[in-house]
């Protein structure tokens, strides 16, 4: 037991079995997101799941805490995602409780926490201290007609993946990329002077990181990523990438949401310097 609030304790997970990762697998559902149950599993495999349980034992809220490697320039980040609540108890500080949880189990181990931020969210966030960074656009592409794919990229290489992804982030992950691009319905791809990873999500695929030295080849990447699949598409992209956004509606996608990148820099520690030019999409933001 890691802390309180008002409505019961908040609990940290010890055990992922069936039916702790359905009732998590339910809270996605519920809220309209993206993420599937192997990407649950990294969270209790590597990082941290706080909940709230009701007097019924069911969970009705959820934060993860998620350590990547180290910054380039010496320290650690932690990311910080996943607050869900089940719509019958929002607006009782659950969402708070959560995220205060996973909040000081980061700072406890000495990492930087940083978050991508919904425009909901945002507000709480710079009250705990939370700094922008910079921002994102969520794309999506609906259900298309099937169409004769555009010659495939090239199978990539996931230490390139991780090398480019560490000189543009700033800090290393590469054992999270590993989990994504490794499950048998990811590829991690290239294209000329772009590298990137799609991946299936619980209700589109889900396009990123994108990394490139210029915002033509991250485009030609994910247009060939996209061609061929009939299904829903979805891509976090950065705003600075303005060229891209372009490109992203000609290929049919739409904007949906923003988010705001965020950071807590305590005594001590540094932001992360990472080249940000490389950086088309971001991997998502459940994972930085």
């Amino acid at each position: 037991m890691a802390g309180t609030d008002p409505n019961g304790p908040v609990q940290l997970l010890e055990l992922l079995d069936a039916g702790v990762l359905a009732m998590l697998e339910d809270l996605v559902v519920q809220s309209g997101w993206n993420q599937t149950g192997d990407d649950w599993r990294v969270f209790g495999r590597y990082g941290g799941i706080s909940v709230v349980r009701d007097s019924g034992d069911r969970i009705v809220a959820s934060g993860a805490m998620l350590p990547m490697g180290a910054a380039l320039q010496g320290g650690t980040v932690a990311w910080i995602s996943m607050i869900l609540v089940t719509p019958a108890r929002r607006g009782q500080g659950l969402g708070r409780a959560v995220f205060e949880d996973s909040l000081r189990r980061a700072q406890a181990l000495g990492h930087l926490p940083m978050l991508d931020a919904t425009p909901q969210g945002e507000p709480l966030y710079r009250k705990f201290g939370f700094e922008p960074v910079w921002r994102l656009t969520r794309w999506r592409r609906g259900a298309v007609a099937a169409r004769a794919p555009a010659p495939g990229p090239e199978v990539a290489d996931l230490a390139a993946l991780a090398a480019l992804d560490a000189q543009a982030l700033g800090f290393r992950r590469a054992g999270l990329l590993g989990e994504l691009a490794g499950r048998p319905d990811s590829r991690c791809v290239r294209h000329a002077a772009a590298i990137g990873v799609v991946r299936a999500g619980r209700i589109a695929h889900q396009i990123g990181p994108v990394l490139a030295a210029d915002e033509a080849h991250a485009a030609e990447l994910v247009e060939r990523m996209a061609s061929g699949v009939e299904g829903p598409m979805m891509i976090d992209a950065a705003d600075d990438s303005a060229g891209f956004g372009l490109a992203l509606a000609a290929m049919g996608f739409e904007r949906q949401r923003t988010f705001t990148r965020m950071a807590l820099v305590g005594p001590g520690q540094r932001l992360p310097q990472g080249d940000q030019r490389l950086i088309h999409a971001v991997a998502g933001p459940e994972f930085a």
